[in-house]
């Protein structure tokens, strides 16, 4: 690939930089994936939830790049999590996307009611026959993320999280950093409130770029994958052009600063 990529615990590599997909639907869904795909993004990331996949496979399949250069992520919804049922979500998943193997499969969020051993079976027997490359998870805390390390049979890979300057889950990071979890950044410039921050604003007229660009590079200089949801060729180009983008130390320390723990995505079967 020609991005700047991380390998993971199952010695697949990620790209750091992927297009976030969520909220994108129909047509628009479609052309937002084609634009992405001429520019350079190689790194789509979808879910069963999103309602998009059958978009995302016909933009995979129309844009005619062979199937070893793309790198595909989607996602088991929480209530689907009991053996027969993350194998059936799957199973629909792989015709909508028109794909005959998924790089990463991911359970969406920890769900309380249903045992996580019994969806990492089911999710084991996807790696072992269906064409699942490698597993993770998303939205887990630290408490569930080391549960379910100590559950699986399989390295777990990723955990995707909401993470930006202003929600800066240092803890969580040096834990998946130390265990050999890429960390996956999603809600990476804050939902727009990037461009309102006084010290971004700033930073971000010193290096010339802009305050998405700023946020985005701030995060793969971290080690983490990125993957923001943009629409117009204008923001798919200037977030595809933030992996070029280098930070000092003291960029980044001064970025840091920024944190107040501020979380945009809380639904009401989240924990936290």
């Amino acid at each position: 690939m020609s991005f700047t990529t991380i390998e993971m615990k199952s010695g697949h590599t990620i790209p750091v930089l992927g297009l976030g997909t969520w909220k994108l639907t129909g047509n628009s869904c479609f052309t937002t994936v084609m634009k992405a795909l001429e520019i350079g993004y190689r790194h789509i990331d979808t879910a069963a939830a999103y309602g998009n996949e059958d978009q995302v496979g016909k933009a995979l399949k129309k844009s005619g790049l062979k199937r070893s250069d793309l790198f595909i992520t989607t996602k088991i919804w929480y209530d689907s999590l009991k053996y027969q049922d993350v194998l059936k979500q799957f199973d629909q998943s792989m015709q909508k996307l028109n794909c005959e193997y998924i790089d990463l499969l991911l359970i969406h969020w920890p769900n309380e009611t249903i045992p996580l051993e019994e969806t990492l079976e089911a999710f084991q027997k996807l790696v072992e026959t269906a064409g699942v490359r490698s597993i993770g998870v998303s939205n887990f805390s630290l408490t569930k993320l080391k549960k379910a390390i100590g559950l699986s049979s399989l390295p777990l890979c990723t955990n995707q999280v909401e993470f930006h300057p202003f929600l800066n889950q240092k803890e969580l990071l040096k834990y998946c950093k130390n265990n050999g979890v890429v960390l996956t950044a999603y809600c990476p410039i804050a939902r727009g409130h990037v461009f309102k921050d006084p010290l971004l604003q700033s930073i971000a007229r010193e290096k010339q770029i802009n305050e998405a660009g700023l946020s985005l590079a701030y995060l793969m200089q971290k080690g983490m994958v990125v993957i923001p949801k943009a629409s117009s060729a204008s923001h798919l180009l200037q977030n595809y052009a933030a992996k070029e983008v280098s930070l000092s130390t003291k960029e980044i320390e001064l970025i840091d600063t920024c944190n107040r723990d501020q979380r945009l995505v809380n639904p009401q079967w989240a924990e936290f």
